[in-house]
């Protein structure tokens, strides 16, 4: 049995081609190795990809609801610019529990 593997290693094209399977597999710019990254690599991005299509289709139609309806402006203007009337005040409470996690 020994002898018939031995037999078969001896043929220089079988040498050839383990050594030539193993430099794809290993040594090679595009090897397996690399391959199973990028492959992870992709999965990443497409996640991404359909995450950001959704935020865009969000805020779409947040925008068009801003520009069809003045209280849903009003509403936007006063809670992210803190822009007020000018006969209110603005007050605000920042919270600084150690319970609560920031934002990084």
């Amino acid at each position: 049995m020994l002898k018939k593997i031995l037999h078969i290693f001896k043929n220089k094209y079988i040498i050839i081609t383990l050594v030539f399977f193993t430099w794809l597999l290993v040594f090679d710019k595009n090897n397996f190795l690399s391959q199973i990254e990028l492959n992870r690599k992709l999965k990443q991005v497409k996640e991404d990809r359909k995450y950001y299509l959704e935020q865009i289709k969000k805020n779409q139609i947040e925008t068009q609801e801003l520009l069809t309806n003045p209280e849903n402006l009003e509403k936007f203007a006063r809670e992210k610019y803190l822009m007020k009337r000018d006969s209110e005040d603005i007050f605000l409470i920042i919270r600084e529990d150690s319970d609560v996690k920031k934002p990084k």
